[in-house]
């Protein structure tokens, strides 16, 4: 699952390589020790400017000015200090603009998310407990044995639904021990297993219409609905993932009447595989399916409660809001997903002391990526105490300024692609980057909905393949192919995507 700190879990597969390697990326978190030192340094060769500000709160374009810094550097060891703090639940003080943990004013810290994203823990964490999701995998898996293109189809569907509304990714890694067998005895080899787990999940990722780790995290720091552009990132979605599934049946075919022209090759036994005898998954129970229910009934309610059905059915983003809409946002989403967890645990009669162990065991599993959430959201706090970020915002302005929105857009989803890979956390680099990249929205004339979208494109894309990544590096050695191998078979569809995401970017800010 895309979690943060989640894709960027290095260290998990080492194992499973060749001893040898005595390099490993460091994590999300030590990144973000570094980002934040370093940015703290930079803020004192920095100078310090501000924009005017509506009465949104937006910055103004062409009123940027330079200000004289009060900080000394006593306050600006202060804010290095207390930036985790400030960080979770720091007080931006609404004459100043300074944020501290003991200040009067409106919250600036991503408490709001940090807490949402335990709670979504919780929930999946006892949803995987019930063992419903496996099995349901695993049946359709088995039923679609003997006819090759569908299985491909149907496996990569499900993941990629799975990756657009809740992130997942990692959790694919488990399911190499039963599509490997199925895939070589319908004749394909193990790159067909690979990409179908791979870019099956990765490119619900990438198109995220509610995935909390990504969508929402870059949603809340760019200070809009998790349901705006929800419209746009659904056509990419089932665009995207349609190219993606011809894309691998295309592959499979051509291996299977040549299997000279596999790209992973055959290892001994390979050939031997026979589906007919593959190993039938357990039936799925009564509770199995009402749980598969309730999943779903929880996430479609959670699409419900945060779609603005004006502006998306009428196109005005300013349209009134109809009298059905919720329009929760994270804290009525974390509730939610407190609730669900504990109706799940019920349903799948747990016990009490049970459901209450798994709920706290699946909080303590996502504290990672809530706390990189935290970090990140420090960093922005250090630059706006040392009034740093209009500064970095107008030197930004001024390489867009004068281009089209459709340019603009472009531009988004490629200047996210070096940072996704030097910041590897989803949620960091979301949280790192909205708070520059939203209001550089509001000068070009485009939604900050779509710069939503390019920026989750850009992670995402990355993400199908750079080696520091425990999806990728660890798929491509539970299937014993070589990583060189996956490149060469993945890279024709990394650039048929690239354009494909550019247009639907370019396409949303013109449309928007």
């Amino acid at each position: 699952m895309d979690r943060g700190d989640d894709l960027s879990t290095r260290a998990d597969v080492e194992a499973e390589h060749p001893a040898g390697r005595k390099f490993t990326f460091p994590s999300a978190l030590t990144v973000l020790v570094v980002v934040t030192l370093a940015v703290w340094a930079l803020a004192f060769l920095v100078p310090p400017g501000v924009y005017d500000r509506n009465e949104d709160g937006a910055p103004v374009q062409g009123t940027y000015h330079r200000v004289d810094s009060d900080q000394s550097f006593v306050d600006r060891l202060n804010d290095l200090f207390l930036s985790p703090v400030n960080g979770l639940y720091g007080v931006q003080d609404a004459e100043t603009g300074v944020v501290g943990p003991d200040l009067a004013g409106e919250l600036y810290g991503s408490a709001g998310v940090f807490l949402f994203v335990l709670a979504i823990g919780a929930f999946i964490t006892v949803v995987f407990a019930t063992g419903a999701l496996d099995r349901g995998i695993g049946r359709l898996a088995h039923r679609l044995r003997d006819r090759g293109a569908l299985l491909i189809a149907g496996v990569m569907l499900v993941f990629s639904l799975l990756g657009t509304v809740e992130g997942f990714a990692e959790e694919t890694l488990g399911f190499y021990g039963l599509i490997i067998p199925l895939m070589l005895a319908l004749g394909y080899d193990r790159m067909v297993a690979t990409g179908t787990i791979i870019l099956g999940a990765g490119i619900g990722v990438l198109c995220s219409t509610v995935n909390p780790f990504a969508t929402g995290v870059a949603s809340s720091a760019a200070d809009i609905s998790l349901g705006d552009g929800i419209v746009l990132r659904a056509v990419m979605w089932v665009v995207l993932t349609a190219v993606t599934i011809a894309y691998v049946i295309r592959y499979a075919n051509r291996v299977r009447r040549n299997p000279e022209r596999s790209l992973s090759g055959f290892l001994p036994g390979d050939r031997e595989h026979n589906a007919a005898e593959a190993a039938e998954p357990p039936e799925l129970t009564r509770l199995h399916q009402v749980v598969l229910v309730l999943v779903a009934l929880v996430f479609a309610f959670m699409i419900f409660s945060v779609v603005p059905w004006a502006g998306a059915l009428t196109g005005d983003a300013e349209a009134t809001p109809y009298g059905f809409e919720l329009g929760w946002s994270f804290p009525q989403l974390a509730a939610l997903f407190l609730v669900a967890a504990v109706l799940v645990g019920v349903v799948a009669r747990f016990g009490e002391q049970k459901l209450s162990s798994t709920i706290i065991q699946g909080a303590a599993d996502f504290i990672s990526p809530a706390l990189v959430i935290v970090l990140a959201r420090g960093v922005t706090v250090i630059m706006n105490n040392s009034q740093i970020t209009d500064t970095v915002l107008h030197s930004i302005e001024g390489a867009v300024s004068g281009t089209s929105s459709a340019l603009f857009a472009v531009f988004v989803f490629l200047v996210n692609l070096p940072l996704a890979f030097l910041i590897p956390s989803t949620s960091g680099h979301a949280t790192l980057a909205m708070p520059i990249l939203a209001p550089l929205a509001d000068f070009a004339g485009v939604s900050r909905a779509v710069v939503v979208t390019a920026w989750q494109a850009a992670s995402g894309w990355m993400n199908l393949w750079v080696p520091t990544t425990a999806v990728t590096i660890g798929g491509v050695a539970l299937a014993k192919i070589g990583y060189d191998r996956y490149l060469r078979f993945v890279w024709p569809l990394l650039a048929v995507l690239a354009v494909l995401i550019c247009g639907f970017v370019a396409l949303g800010a013109v449309w928007t």
